[in-house]
């Protein structure tokens, strides 16, 4: 089930989607929107008579992280060794968390604004999960007991600001910095990404991350088990699970599109913030 968050310039929605979705995360053009009454979150998967086609509505953030979003860096080996300094040469042993607030999160199609205390800002595509209800100290084999779905998440980075602050806040926690979207894919499994689903990224149409789930250092399992003994996770907060090698520089009028298979397409457009 797809569930998304849309409007047709009226107050949000949610809603699922139906029909499929191609190997490249195209979806069905006749597919159809059916809205439901509220967050499936809290009141389940009520639909209501109506149908709208996707082509007619916009597309939102499909959550809005009640609390956070969990990051995770260097869970790929390959992105790890092009972020290597003589200092860092190895992968972390354990995942490394940092936090981007909720502030940060946009839809589809909304812009990632470029802020002017950066001048190297980077995407960076990854898988997100999305987290079901209040949990604490969730033993890996439990994961899909509290799991919602899957998304398509963008860590966008300014890097400059990440390296000469040493921590992650600023450099990843600038308004825009999370795009999520284009909805939230609620019937896969954690082995699943496991067997391995690509994660690509393009970059005004050239592609620059092209990279497996099959290659995460740390699992959905690992990473939410580990995320739940550290912090309690609320329905609606989100983990982003690492980025595969190829991240880089993008500049204000580019416009990147990113793609988890079996999920679908997230595109932004980067401008300016002044």
């Amino acid at each position: 089930m797809r569930i998304a968050r849309f409007t047709t310039g009226e107050d949000p929605q949610y809603a699922v989607v139906t029909g499929e979705v191609d190997e490249n995360g195209v979806p069905d053009p006749e597919s159809v929107v059916v809205p439901l009454a509220g967050d499936p979150l809290y009141v389940g998967v009520k639909p209501l008579e109506q149908q709208l086609k996707l082509e007619d509505v916009r597309l939102l953030a499909p959550v809005l992280p009640r609390s956070k979003v969990v990051g995770i860096g260097k869970n790929y080996a390959a992105h790890a060794a092009e972020m290597a300094t003589g200092d860092d040469p190895e992968p972390p042993k354990e995942p490394l968390l940092f936090l981007k607030p909720n502030t940060s999160v946009v839809g589809p199609g909304d812009p990632v604004f470029y802020p002017t205390q950066s001048s190297n800002v980077h995407f960076e595509g990854e898988l997100a999960v999305v987290i079901g209800r209040i949990c604490r100290d969730v033993p890996p084999e439990k994961a899909t007991d509290v799991i919602h779905g899957y998304t398509v998440g963008n860590d966008v980075t300014a890097r400059d600001l990440q390296r000469s602050d040493v921590q992650f806040t600023r450099g990843k926690g600038f308004d825009s910095f999370c795009p999520l979207g284009p909805w939230i894919e609620t019937d896969l499994d954690p082995n699943d990404f496991a067997e391995g689903r690509r994660v690509r990224t393009w970059l005004n149409g050239e592609l620059k991350q092209d990279g497996s789930t099959a290659d995460l250092i740390h699992d959905v399992p690992t990473l939410l088990s580990y995320v739940s003994s550290v912090m309690t996770l609320l329905p609606g907060d989100v983990i982003l699970t690492g980025t595969p090698a190829g991240v880089g520089p993008m500049e204000v009028g580019d416009e990147v599109e990113i793609s988890v298979e079996g999920i679908g397409n997230l595109v932004n457009t980067v401008v300016s913030r002044g």
